[in-house]
């Protein structure tokens, strides 16, 4: 007696069924326009269809314009961090970049210009931290860099590296008139460590880098302000969240 299954899988000798009914063509346009459509595989086949997958991850998490990190992406590896230090203790500096004056440029230049010296910017960044690091475009003309096992006693190194090389070079613009302009970029930066042993927040985190890069442009700018030492002391908030639900909440 001859046995037939019921839902018998589909013939790995044909790919192509794997892609039937899919919308793909909004996915592929998207790829082509970014230069991603150089997929491995042949069209419709399991390998081609996983590319076109990672292609679109890649792609959701990186900053059109600049090639880094997007907010999306900076904000999870963010919290990702701050978890990590809470478990294991390793120091972690966060860095928040401003570009001096960025308006003028785009107000004097023009917004061509303008991209030109964020594009500018991202490279410098990416050529002055470690592969382990995230750098990440999280605004206009804002940038971040996480930096995982990172003494304190490290850190001023770390951002006077990243100062004085974006301020070491001036970026060439090219004026209606066909004149070069070398423009000088500066920024100002800000820096907080996370809090090691402390369940804290990726929220909390930013908003003490956020302070430390305003007291450097309150100063003049074109410099860095960290917190003096890792934070050992906690807020109230984050103090709240230690002790909620443990041992210590009725001490």
């Amino acid at each position: 007696m001859t046995v037939t299954a019921l839902n018998p899988r589909p013939p790995q000798s044909q790919p192509s069924m794997l892609s039937a009914g899919l919308q793909l063509e909004a996915a592929l346009s998207l790829l082509r326009q970014a230069g991603r459509d150089d997929l491995p595989g042949e069209p419709g086949s399991a390998q081609w269809l996983q590319s076109v997958i990672d292609a679109l991850c890649d792609l959701s998490v990186r900053d059109a314009l600049t090639g880094l990190a997007n907010r999306r992406h900076f904000e999870m590896a963010l919290g990702r961090e701050v978890d990590r230090v809470a478990r294991s203790g390793e120091p972690a500096l966060l860095l928040v970049l401003d570009i001096d004056h960025f308006k003028q440029v785009n107000d004097t230049f023009g917004h061509a210009a303008g991209d030109l010296v964020l594009k500018w910017v991202a490279g410098v960044l990416g050529e002055c931290v470690r592969p382990m690091d995230t750098v990440a475009r999280v605004g206009g003309e804002e940038f971040a860099i996480i930096l995982p096992n990172c003494p304190p006693a490290f850190g001023p190194t770390v951002a006077e590296r990243v100062r004085r090389r974006i301020e070491r070079d001036p970026v060439p613009i090219r004026a209606e008139a066909g004149t070069v302009h070398r423009l000088p970029v500066t920024v100002s930066i800000g820096g907080a460590y996370a809090p090691q042993w402390v369940r804290s927040t990726a929220l909390l985190w930013m908003e003490r880098a956020d302070v430390q890069l305003y007291r450097a442009k309150a100063e003049g700018r074109n410099r860095f302000c960290l917190e003096p030492v890792a934070v050992s002391l906690v807020s109230a908030e984050e103090k709240g969240m230690l002790f909620s639900g443990s041992q210590f909440q009725d001490l």
